[in-house]
């Protein structure tokens, strides 16, 4: 097997088109093998320029990791490493960018803008155009985007741009005054719905002119239900979103949110670029009855199946409305029916679901259950059944995060092959997947762990900087060169 991925490296540019003869499972022609990024985490930590020209003090979650006292406070399980300590994108993008084109042979780069840098001061809720908004944007920002959107077309890459991986701006979050005091606070973000709607799509309608004539492929929202978990119902030492409370009907009120802010950004999008193709980046989980003979363990497998998974999908594609996630349907919306070209999939992990019978929370009756098991369990057949799953929606997938943060062992046998083999599976059943975004393409600053975690192909050297590619980052490339798998 590895022999087979060294021949398949070794073959020149030239020669990548008849190296899928070589592949034991080709991929479909066409398909598009990439790496996925975030502007928040692989920014930070330029090593020649000065931290006001690297870092954005201007989004919650800068003010989330560095603020002295919301790292003292345990609950909120920060690492506080500072973000110099990040890989230093914004710096080292030509390089960075040149190593996933040339060295690791990859078509498509996911990565997102930080809504903070091109609008860092509040243009009033007055604002109520694209032209009106275009006049508070920070030049300088525009123009960096523009050259690193240029820069991918130049290596032949294809941008993938996310509107919003997690992060907002200060101006209309205000992370810790909300973590203080949810009630109190002025700038309340998503638990804010009609301020949240109104910036949020003049936010996507800009980027979409702006941007629209170096992006074609548009993500609205990274990992929506993610946001609500750690931000505003269970924030745990896996993960703590700003502002890291526990507020039960905030938080399904912002789930609800969420699947109108991406309809409303759709709708921005295409007003504003007629060549945009738009989708989101859903974390889909696999799921497992505790006890498959259970049957209260198998409904609530079901339960958490349909508010972890589908409610946010049903909505954006077919504009079904669960105003009180019970399970039923109230109505179809029009404003949300079809705002979805492509679905995304975020795919990491399987929860194995103890039913019980009896809801946690009384907001939410189908809420009936408790997710068990290792957060970070490797379970590759996973694959298979999320991307299964999304193909019930009729749409185009692209894999835009798929990861691996342990590099013992044989991370290729162990990770990557099952992994894709999964997906190959998929694709062979009838899904359509146009494409697949490793995460990540060096380690970056994983959120409330700092640099703890390590899902980079290439190793970031803490001092220098540099580069250097791991072992399976030459496999990945053998695969894509030869747009298939071994035998």
């Amino acid at each position: 097997m590895i022999l087979l991925l060294t021949v398949l490296l070794a073959c020149s540019a030239d020669q990548v088109a008849d190296t899928a003869a070589l592949a034991a499972r080709p991929f479909p022609d066409g398909f598009m093998w990439g790496i996925s990024m975030a502007g928040f985490q692989s920014d930070p930590g330029c090593p020649g320029l000065s931290v006001d020209d690297c870092e954005d003090p201007n989004s919650d979650w800068y003010v989330w990791v560095t603020d002295p006292d919301l790292i003292a406070e345990p609950g909120n399980y920060l690492s506080g490493e500072p973000l110099s300590d990040g890989p230093g994108y914004w710096e080292l993008y030509p390089q960075d960018l040149a190593m996933a084109a040339q060295d690791l042979n990859l078509q498509l780069v996911r990565t997102s803008i930080e809504w903070s840098r091109i609008f860092p001061n509040d243009p009033t809720d007055d604002v109520q155009t694209v032209d009106d908004l275009a006049q508070f944007a920070d030049a300088d920002a525009v123009a960096a985007y523009h050259a690193q959107f240029q820069t991918m077309r130049d290596l032949g890459l294809e941008p993938m741009i996310t509107l919003n991986h997690y992060t907002l701006p200060t101006w209309l979050h205000d992370a810790k005054g909300c973590h203080q005091d949810l009630s109190t606070c002025e700038d309340k973000g998503w638990a804010d719905h009609d301020r949240m709607l109104h910036h949020i799509a003049l936010y996507a309608g800009y980027c979409a002119r702006e941007f629209g004539d170096q992006v074609d492929w548009w993500l609205t929202l990274n990992e929506p239900l993610a946001v609500v978990l750690s931000g505003y119902l269970m924030p745990s030492e896996d993960r703590t979103n700003p502002p890291g409370v526990s507020d039960p009907e905030t938080a399904f009120a912002v789930m609800l949110t969420q699947i109108e802010a991406h309809a409303v950004m759709y709708d921005a999008i295409h007003e504003n670029d007629s060549t945009a193709s738009v989708g989101s980046s859903p974390n889909l989980v696999a799921v497992t009855p505790l006890d498959p003979t259970d049957d209260v363990d198998v409904l609530g497998t079901e339960h958490l199946d349909y508010l972890y998974n589908r409610v946010f999908l049903n909505g954006i594609v077919r504009g079904e409305w669960d105003a009180d996630l019970d399970g039923t349907v109230d109505e179809i919306r029009d404003d949300l029916v079809g705002r979805s070209d492509f679905i995304g999939v975020n795919y990491y992990n399987r929860i194995t679901v103890d039913g019980l019978g009896f809801p946690i929370l009384g907001q939410i009756p189908i809420f009936d259950f408790l997710p068990t098991g290792d957060y970070f369990e490797s379970y590759p057949q996973g694959m298979d059944e999320v991307v299964t799953l999304a193909a019930e929606y009729d749409l185009p997938i692209v894999i835009t995060e798929n990861g691996n943060s342990n590099w013992s062992g044989d991370p290729t046998a162990d990770f990557l092959l099952p992994h894709l083999s999964a997906l190959a599976d998929a694709i062979d059943a009838g899904a359509d997947v146009r494409g697949y975004c490793y995460w990540s393409l060096t380690d970056n600053y994983e959120w409330n762990h700092g640099m703890a975690y390590q899902f980079g192909l290439a190793e970031v050297d803490p001092d220098t900087k540099a580069r250097s590619l791991r072992p399976m980052a030459l496999d990945y490339a053998a695969i894509a060169a030869a747009n298939g798998l071994p035998d």
